[in-house]
């Protein structure tokens, strides 16, 4: 049986409905992300979750237990907050302690608590003295110290420079995997949400587009939106053939069809950058911009009418070349989307 249950979860703000009828099924020690942009729905579900928002239709179940109506305090959820919320004026122990007051064996919890997330000893630490990534941790560390069901994170690196946010990141992996707690993480940081993410749920205006590994989702996306937001690529537009795509030129690329297609239909074939290869009988375009990464380089590349991103050895083309592009043998399969589909 799955640990933590969202059926059919529905939310309106006014005439504005933020959610869509959100089923997922979330198991033991498994961490989830919620990926999407702004107003996507993610953070409403996290709060709904957390009960800080009532869904209008739906339930929420963790190991079993019907939660939809009891309130954060008895759900037994442990929340890190987007800017942590620690009290500046209060040492890192009396921190990891403010949710524990009254309780047994509170300095034995608080010590156990920094343990789990490397910060042993720091008890006496004042909050300003320690860096952003600690003071993450132990926001990490307060959320855990009364040993909750579920750990629930919102955007928990969003407010760090990004060389600290790629170390905390990796401190945070770390930490989660050593806890095994079941975790439900938003972010719209795709990186973020890959890294951290057993399973990543995608919501855009809130409906669920698709729930699957990071792999699952970025070489065989479900949705024409989740082709866009999640990675690189570029949409080649034509006709549905068995198998392939006509394009104007008249060539046909092959590709997978995503869901039910009839010949000649109207389609797109959406293409990863390391699919598109320089090819010497490939759709001839020229190359706008080099984005040089080392050993390769992604080049922008106007082809008929459209640009395309190629990525290749950064050796092969300079800015201004004439170029010919084509399908190579490695990398993800083309996927095709119907127009004006999902």
């Amino acid at each position: 049986m799955p640990f933590l249950v969202l059926d059919g979860l529905d939310k309106s703000f006014g005439t504005n409905r933020v959610l869509r009828e959100l089923s997922l099924e979330i198991e033991k020690g498994e961490v989830l992300a919620l990926l999407g942009p702004s107003g996507s729905g993610k953070t409403t579900a996290l709060r709904l979750i957390a009960g800080f928002e009532s869904p209008d239709r739906g339930r929420i179940r963790v190991d079993g237990e019907d939660v939809t109506g009891l309130p954060p305090s008895r759900r037994r959820f442990g929340m890190v907050f987007q800017h942590y919320a620690l009290f500046p004026h209060l040492t890192v122990g009396e921190n990891v302690a403010f949710g524990l007051e009254g309780k047994e064996g509170t300095e034995r919890r608080v010590a156990e608590a920094l343990a789990q997330v490397d910060l042993p000893g720091f008890e006496a630490r004042r909050v300003g003295e320690i860096s952003g990534g600690q003071q993450q941790r132990v926001a990490l560390a307060r959320a855990l110290a009364p040993e909750p069901r579920v750990l629930l994170l919102d955007e928990p690196l969003s407010n760090l420079d990004p060389t600290l946010r790629e170390r905390t990141r990796r401190e945070l992996r770390a930490a989660i995997r050593k806890i095994g707690i079941t975790t439900v993480l938003v972010t719209h940081e795709q990186e973020e949400a890959f890294h951290l993410g057993d399973r990543v749920a995608v919501l855009h205006g809130g409906i669920l587009h698709q729930v699957g590994s990071p792999e699952d989702l970025y070489e065989r996306p479900a949705t024409r939106f989740v082709a866009g937001f999640v990675g690189r690529a570029s949409a080649f537009p034509g006709t549905y053939e068995e198998g392939g795509v006509r394009l104007p030129s008249g060539e046909v690329w092959a590709g997978e069809p995503a869901g039910d297609l009839k010949q000649g239909e109207a389609v797109e074939l959406v293409v990863r950058p390391e699919s598109l290869v320089f090819a010497p009988d490939g759709l001839p375009g020229r190359v706008t911009e080099r984005r040089y990464a080392g050993p390769v380089s992604y080049f922008q590349v106007a082809l008929d009418g459209q640009e395309v991103e190629v990525m290749a050895p950064s050796n092969a083309a300079a800015e201004g070349d004439t170029v010919s592009v084509g399908l190579g043998t490695s990398g993800p399969r083309p996927r095709i989307f119907g127009v004006g589909k999902a």
